[in-house]
């Protein structure tokens, strides 16, 4: 088992989150993916964050990172952004999503980490 230098972010979609995917327009492959907020919340997405000490900590960290999280969130969902919000800000952010902090992360898998950097998301 290893302890990784990173903490963690947990995202849960909100309301708005859910009306905004009930509302594209429907695509043949998304057809069978749940988007009820029930199913969207079984599982939220995990984030790996710097490293923070304390809880009061998660604030100050999300400030480098909460638009890059957004813009995934919006991604996964409508890859291209042709229906993405024409402002996204914290507050949009905050009001469309959940989270949960995890201040320590560990690894518990022999397994090779594999890193895929994922760039280039609608600006």
């Amino acid at each position: 088992m290893k302890l990784l230098n990173r903490s963690a972010i947990t995202l849960l979609a909100r309301i708005p989150f859910a009306e905004w995917i009930a509302g594209l327009p429907l695509d043949s492959e998304l057809i069978s993916v749940p988007t009820s907020l029930e199913e969207l919340r079984k599982e939220g997405n995990v984030y790996l964050i710097n490293e923070v000490d304390e809880e009061a900590d998660f604030a100050e960290a999300l400030k480098h990172s909460w638009e890059m999280i957004f813009k995934n969130e919006l991604a996964a969902w409508d890859e291209f952004g042709d229906h993405w919000p024409e402002n996204l800000s914290y507050e949009l952010f905050c009001q469309w999503f959940e989270r949960t902090n995890q201040i320590m992360t560990f690894d518990v898998s022999d397994e090779v980490l594999l890193l895929a950097p994922l760039e280039n998301l609608t600006e």
